[in-house]
């Protein structure tokens, strides 16, 4: 360190993009948690989405930290950081300071004053790694580190789904950032980032039967319990209504303009679900284990029968959640929530199962039930 607001490393500028500067340098073991910092996920008072990261491993951070504590460890595993763009770099003298692909130099970082307060950078990969950094006996170890300057947390986000993806991060942590970045990573990604954004407002509308139910990355510790449903089924339910061109929710797209109706989607979404939750009130908000209707099977079939239900429903009426549960009402005597035996299926109520097997033999109950009734009924 020649400054003390300063940390100046040897460094290469890779010459990869000159809007995004990619430096290579190293920092010793200590100087890591010095300039970086890893971004909890969470929200702030407002429910704003905050951070990117998952919680820490503290198994995996000890098998690292007693790796380091060993006699000559090799770390070549380096670590990813966003810097700040106040980071310069200057290049070295002399002709031979390039190859054409990188160029040689010094790269400074501005650090805290006294080393007291929020740190320069954001650690994009390698929180673990970074956090057994910081309690080695092996202060001086000279660690690798690739750094690019990233002025906006959405494109640290994006960084952060793109390096991740050799090892899958929990499908709940990156449904939740998607909807918080425009250049998503991949098409596969790209299916689930509208019905994520969906599934965020059911869960923080007040005027929504989901609201708090729904468990996210971002959800606190001691709101969990309540958080009865899990994201990644109603993500998956919203999202086959929206690809599938049977779906009640697809022609709210416009794959021409690229443009979404979302209020129009929004209307439907809470008509159904509050019909729903109106239909069948002694098991909406219970646990999964003492109710299926909460539980990843239940979530997915009703959504696919919201796909029959909702065409009979004008989103724009006033009395739609009313209308929507006058048609869950000629399916509610054939359904075994919270006890008894799904009849036609021969499976009691509680050995259902989030299996695709499962999923589908209960939604083609449904729907044919319900069929069979409005048939009926006409």
């Amino acid at each position: 360190m020649t400054d003390p607001q300063w940390l100046v490393r040897r460094a290469l500028k890779v010459l990869q993009s000159e809007d995004t500067p990619l430096y290579l340098f190293t920092l010793a073991a200590e100087e890591v948690d010095l300039v970086a910092d890893v971004a909890r996920i969470g929200r702030d008072e407002a429910g704003k989405l905050i951070g990117y990261q998952r919680p820490e491993k503290q198994k995996h951070v000890k098998q690292i930290l007693e790796y380091l504590d060993s006699e000559d460890p090799i770390f070549p595993n380096g670590l990813i950081l966003a810097l700040p763009p106040e980071v310069k770099f200057r290049s070295s003298r002399g002709p031979t300071t390039t190859d054409g692909l990188a160029i040689s130099g010094t790269l400074e970082i501005p650090l805290a004053p006294e080393g007291d307060g929020p740190r320069p950078a954001w650690i994009v990969d390698g929180q673990q790694r970074s956090l057994a950094l910081s309690r080695t006996k092996n202060r001086r170890l000279p660690v690798p580190v690739a750094g690019f300057v990233a002025p906006s947390l959405e494109l640290q986000r994006e960084q952060f789904l793109r390096v991740n993806t050799v090892q899958p991060l929990p499908t709940g942590l990156v449904t939740e950032l998607l909807p918080e970045i425009s250049q998503v990573p991949s098409a596969r990604m790209a299916t689930r980032q509208l019905p994520s954004a969906l599934v965020d407002m059911l869960n923080r509308d007040v005027g929504s039967p989901f609201h708090g139910l729904i468990r996210r990355a971002s959800t606190p510790v001691d709101d969990k319990k309540a958080a009865v449903v899990t994201d990644n089924s109603l993500v998956e339910a919203i999202r086959e209504s929206v690809e599938s061109p049977s779906g009640v929710l697809f022609p709210y797209r416009n794959i021409a303009s690229g443009t979404t109706d979302t209020e129009g989607i929004r209307r439907v979404l809470l008509a159904y679900w509050g019909a729903v939750h109106d239909t069948f009130p002694e098991a909406w908000g219970a646990s999964p284990t003492a109710s299926r209707l909460m539980h990843g099977v239940g979530i997915r079939a009703m959504g696919r029968l919201m796909d029959r239900v909702m065409t009979h429903v004008r989103d724009d009426d006033p009395r739609a959640r009313q209308h929507a549960a006058a048609e869950l009402a000629l399916i509610a005597p054939a359904c075994r929530w919270t006890d008894g035996t799904w009849e036609d299926l021969g499976v009691p109520w509680n050995d259902l199962q989030n299996t695709p097997r499962h999923i589908s033999a209960l939604s083609n109950y449904l729907v044919r039930t319900y069929l069979a009734k409005r048939t009926g009924r006409k």
